[in-house]
């Protein structure tokens, strides 16, 4: 039987989450063809100025690289735009020439930077900020000039000036409100913003209209309306985006200021779709992360044939951390009728709060520097709360702590890097963490943009709450199965019996007739006390718990204990030397062999399979090993978390390494940190699944933690 061929004009961030939700939901529905006009995978557009900034690499802002693509038999076709779409003839076109049918086409057209009819917008060194190839240029031009100027002072325009005094340039932001964020922000906090900012070495010129910009082919500064000048080797434009439209509107698809959907984002045009930054929804078209998620899970199973709820409209609202500082607005923050039900600063702490109602019912609100509330908040102004909702009852735990306790236990904390509620929560019971930071160490939450830093504070109050009060005054979570005891012998489950044995056995050097040691695996009569500590069933233990025990003392004193060595399970390196006819095949064989050499004799949980593979051609698949290294251009692919029977999964992409030497350290962390946050018995794959690849991605990609990982697993051999 044929597949539908699925079409989507636009690889960006809406679109291909679009795509996402339609492999998890009916994966063999559609033969999917990605049209994108830049000449790489789909990345993460938010996460640009961090890049900018230095706190991200091009490579960690990737969302779906190129093995991902091929992974989902995904055709994308990169560096190509499209000028004509035949409605009738069912195809598209592009400028090179291409043409492409299609049963079903998505419009993910975004947006693009809007640039203001000023005079010498054309000039050299004058550019916006939206894609990677700007921050190129941007972080070249700084090489070769010191004086920036940045048009825009919204959160755009703030992240670029923030970037370039990360590049060593003197950054002018120049806005023509009164304020800056004037769209997120009152005029108090605003000012609390900009103090913060100019603390950091940022310089604000505002309520300036520009008049034009100066110099002959170059930017050499800009001309106020008001005669005075700016001196600037280098313009920024950050005033806000426009709806791409031209194409649906050539083509005869209803437009307004973007492309004009219905509640289950289709177009005027039968079997045609938008999603994202070019649609327009109930006259609302948004510039938001969160509503083009909600719009293409919605698309998805609408596409797929499922029942879901109709998109209704998303309230917006924005929690960010804008140059370090913690910023959160919802709703709206002004207009006829707006009056303000709640209003604090705080001076010595330097926070701010602001809710705003209307006609009785919350409908916005402002947090600087403590944005905790911030979830609590938007609930209220989601729902038109009313306004006796506002006030503190007695004994309640304040909003973010009740907010933290209502949420699902499996719900994602922190998009960027797959870490749950149950995750963050479990790692501050069993780490003993007190604070947001301590959290962002352990688990990488909040590690990457900074807006769940509140959430994941309220965590922490509520995680403590609970154990200190017993959840008294305190909203429960939901309640979770109980976890399978690990035998009969005990009721206790994998995690509660680690948590227990490093209670009993933790790791420190003791002195020995006046040296350090390490201190010693107990022995079979040893094992007989723990078990009595342990409240153990059965005196001696059985079959089943004995090896499970033996090996998570091992894995916490770091130590092997040969008369055991036996129970565990080992490490089985496969590698191919058929050479395929690309120039980057590489010694596949050298490296698995440096690898068997390396891991000879490591414990492990379970049983793990090594593929390595000098290239795409090889008999040996990466991608279905527990760990895959694939040879590429770039140099290695290391993936984990595949599975080549039943239930077949392809793994995931945990980096790329230049040389051999890298991907057998990244490797090695790999498989430490496997062996220290694995269940006994628990496959690679299976653990995979319960951290998230994306989590056990940022751990590992933290360069320290990679490297001591790696010695650890060495040292432990």
């Amino acid at each position: 039987m044929s597949r539908s061929k699925l079409v989507i004009i636009g690889n960006g961030m809406a679109g291909v989450k679009c795509v996402e939700e339609i492999i998890a939901l009916e994966p063999d529905t559609y033969e999917i063809v990605i049209y994108g006009n830049e000449p790489r995978p789909n990345y993460n557009r938010i996460m640009l100025s961090k890049v900018l900034q230095g706190e991200h690499s091009l490579q960690d802002i990737i969302i779906n690289d190129w093995t991902w693509y091929a992974e989902h038999h995904i055709r994308l076709c990169t560096g190509e735009t499209v000028h004509r779409i035949d409605t009738r003839g069912k195809y598209i076109e592009t400028e090179s020439g291409l043409k492409e049918t299609y049963d079903v086409l998505i419009l993910a057209t975004g947006s693009s930077p809007f640039i203001p009819p000023i005079p010498g917008m054309d000039k050299e060194r004058v550019m916006s900020f939206r894609t990677i190839d700007d921050c190129i240029r941007m972080s070249d031009y700084s090489k070769e000039y010191r004086k920036a100027a940045v048009i825009g002072g919204g959160l755009l325009g703030l992240e670029a000036a923030r970037g370039l005094l990360h590049l060593g340039m003197e950054a002018v932001v120049v806005h023509n409100a009164p304020y800056i964020m004037n769209r997120q922000l009152d005029q108090k906090a605003a000012a609390m913003l900009q103090k913060e900012l100019e603390g950091q070495g940022m310089s604000f010129l505002l309520a300036r209209n520009t008049q034009k910009i100066t110099g002959r082919s170059q930017a050499q500064g800009l001309l106020f309306t008001d005669g005075s000048k700016l001196e600037a080797q280098v313009v920024i434009v950050a005033v806000g985006i426009r709806p791409n439209v031209d194409l649906a509107r050539r083509s005869g698809i209803a437009t307004n200021r973007a492309i004009m959907v219905d509640d289950y984002m289709r177009t005027s045009v039968p079997d045609i779709y938008a999603v994202g930054e070019c649609a327009e929804h109930r006259g609302i078209s948004y510039g938001l992360v969160a509503p083009l998620y909600e719009q293409g899970k919605v698309l998805a199973r609408t596409l797929c044939g499922q029942e879901t709820p109709e998109y209704k409209g998303s309230i917006p609202y924005s929690q960010l951390k804008v140059s370090g500082v913690d910023v959160f607005s919802a709703g709206e923050i002004g207009g006829e009728g707006m009056q303000t039900a709640i209003q604090h600063l705080d001076g010595i702490r330097g926070t701010y709060k602001k809710v705003l109602i209307q006609a009785g019912k919350v409908r916005g609100a402002i947090l600087f520097g403590d944005t905790a509330e911030g979830t609590a908040l938007l609930g209220l102004v989601q729902r038109g709360a009313d306004m006796a909702e506002l006030a503190p009852r007695e004994g309640a735990p304040d909003p973010a702590e009740m907010a933290a306790a209502a949420l699902p236990a499996q719900e994602t904390v922190c998009a960027c890097n797959n870490v749950t509620k149950a995750a963050i929560m479990k790692a501050i019971q069993e780490q003993g963490l007190e604070t947001a930071d301590q959290v962002k160490e352990q688990t990488k939450a909040s590690g990457s943009c900074g807006g769940c830093r509140p959430m994941v504070a309220a965590l922490v109050k509520h995680t403590h709450n609970l154990k200190n009060n017993g959840g008294t005054g305190v909203v429960a979570t939901p309640d979770k199965p109980a976890p399978m005891p690990v035998c009969s012998c005990t009721e206790l489950g994998h995690a509660e019996l680690k948590v227990m044995l490093d209670d009993i056995v933790v790791p420190r050097e003791v002195q020995v007739n006046g040296q350090d040691h390490q201190p010693v695996i107990p022995r079979e009569t040893d094992l007989t006390l723990i078990l009595q500590k342990l409240g153990w069933g059965s005196e001696l233990g059985c079959a089943i718990c004995l090896p499970v025990i033996r090996y998570y003392l091992q894995v916490s004193t770091r130590m092997i204990h040969d008369q055991e060595i036996e129970s565990y399970q080992e490490i089985q390196v496969r590698w191919d030397d058929q050479i395929p006819l690309s120039s980057y095949a590489r010694d596949a064989g050298g490296l698995a062999a440096q690898l068997r050499t390396s891991w000879i004799g490591v414990a492990m949980p379970s049983l793990v399979n090594i593929g390595v593979a000098p290239g795409p051609g090889s008999l040996v698949s990466a991608l279905v090993q527990d760990i895959g290294l694939l040879a590429s251009p770039a140099g290695w692919e290391i993936y984990a978390g595949g599975h080549a029977e039943h239930p077949v999964k392809q793994g995931g992409l945990l980096g790329v390494a230049e040389t051999e030497v890298q991907a057998a350290t990244l490797a090695s962390a790999c498989l430490q940190w496997y062996r220290q946050t694995a269940w006994y018995d628990e496959p690679l794959w299976a653990w995979t699944e319960r951290l998230g690849i994306m989590s056990i991605r940022e751990t590992l990609l933290d360069d320290q933690l990679q490297k001591e990982l790696a010695a650890t697993l060495h040292a432990d051999i």
